[in-house]
């Protein structure tokens, strides 16, 4: 009821750049809603992994679905097809009610693992993150402040708390890290296999990359609203006054740097 139910989509906006969107939940609808639809809008996205609550809000962007608009969309390297494929390949009868190519606007496909690129005004860091399949973090600059989005992460299985070094090198110094923070201890216990991390190991991450602040992200399904503001006093106990942590909510923004820098829009 506070928190939202949809699924993961972060927007990073800064004045006079295109907006980049990290993953294509079902969040990615309502931002669109606020977008221009006369054929202007300009976006960029960036894809952590292929899974449905990643990816299902691509062909509800409205303001991309027309002609004239433009939206090139990042993702890994996919085993057996293309990025492009495999978006094509849900994005058509009978799963949804027309295919990618009746979409009216431009949509650009491109395939990045462990590069850096340039995104419309962005420095892009892609790493890979541990989860089930290919999965990408990033590390994005952008209008003078610096985002880490590492939104599923499986920590190790073993009970111990090391942290893959491309993950330290997203999020070093970073001014967000937004991070899975999916689990208790004991529901990790029962998943450990699921991809995913505590919010222990989520606080552990960012204090050993000396992130100024971090978001706890990919809220359970099962846990309530009461549960997730639990999790963050409990977060924010461990961190102390080293970090400071808040649970990503629907529709929060978070303005980074200075008065004019990035507002940070999310939909978990």
């Amino acid at each position: 009821m506070r928190y939202g139910g949809n699924t993961s989509c972060v927007v990073l906006e800064s004045p006079g750049s295109d907006p980049i969107v990290c993953d294509l939940g079902t969040g990615l609808r309502g931002w669109g809603a606020t977008q221009p639809l006369d054929g202007s809008f300009v976006a960029h996205a960036l894809v952590s992994h292929l899974h449905f609550d990643h990816v299902q809000g691509l062909p509800f962007l409205a303001p991309a679905d027309r002609p004239g608009a433009r939206f090139d969309v990042y993702a890994p390297p996919q085993a057996d097809s293309s990025v492009a494929d495999a978006f094509r390949s849900f994005i058509q009868p009978p799963y949804f009610p027309i295919t990618c190519s009746e979409l009216r606007g431009s949509y650009g496909f491109h395939e990045v693992s462990d590069t850096e690129v340039v995104v419309g005004d962005a420095k892009v860091t892609v790493r890979s993150v541990p989860h089930v399949g290919l999965t990408n973090g990033y590390r994005i600059e952008l209008g003078g402040a610096t985002v880490a989005y590492v939104s599923d992460h499986q920590m190790p299985v073993d009970g111990s708390h090391d942290i893959p070094a491309g993950v330290l090198e997203l999020a070093d110094d970073v001014d967000l890290l937004i991070h899975d923070a999916q689990y208790t201890p004991e529901e990790f216990a029962e998943r450990a296999h699921w991809g995913h991390c505590t919010t222990d190991f989520a606080v552990d991450v960012a204090l050993a990359a000396g992130a100024k602040r971090l978001a706890l992200f990919h809220h359970d399904p099962l846990h309530t609203d009461d549960v997730v503001d639990r999790l963050a006093v409990d977060a924010q106990a461990r961190a102390g006054d080293r970090l400071e942590i808040i649970a990503a909510a629907e529709g929060l923004t978070v303005n980074l740097g200075d008065e004019a820098a990035d507002p940070l829009d999310t939909a978990n």
